[in-house]
């Protein structure tokens, strides 16, 4: 965890550091020493030039990243009901859907023995219309080049009266396996603002920022969530996000044209 110095410590502290200084040092070298000191952060086992985990800290823990999502969809768990589909597996569903009727998984990849959808969210092709009622989209967009057809498609999954629940990373490391070709996009809050509203309307639109600049520096480096406490995971600066979340309605009678 980032600690600050002495310098910016408490007042006994303050006082020790300037008499040592006093002791070793002229005038202007404890100047320039103290103004230096002042407000530093000693980056401790973050001083590094690799991450303490390549794989988001799963190996430590659990990802800092799926501490936020699954807050926010522990809020909207209400919404995953009925009809649901998620991506690739149905982990989510499981742990925050109520009332589901059936669960439907999407994947492009035909070798994946859990899908029951097997086509491209960017193309209306093999994809059906009007049918579910919540369609949980987490981490995803990310990997799709071309994301605002993928989101064209998932309102046109929906049914009316639909809920799309989708996170996306704002700060993120770059996928280990695959991303160096496939790991295209970040996010913020206003790009999400403008790619959601317009297909869903601005009033349909909710959106929410994850994070802070502590948070976001040990996701990059690779520290689990269990080892920041709670108050630093839910302290929210929106100009330092982890992950933005958004949760889109199709309303009744709404129509978009991409």
């Amino acid at each position: 965890m980032i600690e600050n110095s002495a310098a910016g410590g408490p007042p006994d502290a303050r006082s020790r550091l300037r008499g040592t200084l006093a002791a070793r040092f002229g005038p202007e070298q404890r100047r320039r020493l103290w103004h230096r000191l002042r407000r530093p952060a000693w980056l401790g086992t973050l001083r590094r030039l690799t991450p303490l985990s390549d794989y988001w800290g799963f190996e430590r823990g659990t990802a800092v990243d799926r501490y936020y999502i699954e807050r926010f969809l522990g809020q909207y768990r209400l919404d995953i009901r009925g009809r649901v589909l998620e991506v690739r597996d149905s982990v989510y569903t499981d742990q925050f859907g109520t009332a589901v009727v059936q669960r439907d998984i999407l994947d492009i990849d035909p070798a994946n023995p859990k899908a029951t959808i097997v086509a491209d969210l960017t193309s209306s092709a093999g994809l059906p219309a009007d049918l579910f009622d919540c369609f949980v989209l987490t981490q995803t967009l990310q990997f799709i080049y071309d994301f605002r057809a993928a989101v064209d498609q998932a309102f046109r999954l929906l049914r009316p009266g639909g809920v799309l629940l989708v996170t996306v990373p704002s700060v993120s490391r770059v996928a280990p396996r695959y991303g160096l070709k496939s790991d295209y996009w970040r996010f913020t809050a206003a790009s999400c603002s403008a790619l959601f509203g317009p297909v869903f309307g601005d009033a349909q639109v909710t959106i929410q920022s994850y994070g802070n600049v502590l948070t976001a520096t040990a996701f990059l480096a690779g520290m689990a969530h269990e080892e920041l406490s709670r108050r630093e995971l839910e302290m929210v600066d929106p100009y330092f996000p982890v992950i933005i979340a958004v949760r889109a309605v199709k309303a009744a009678g709404s129509e978009h044209q991409p």
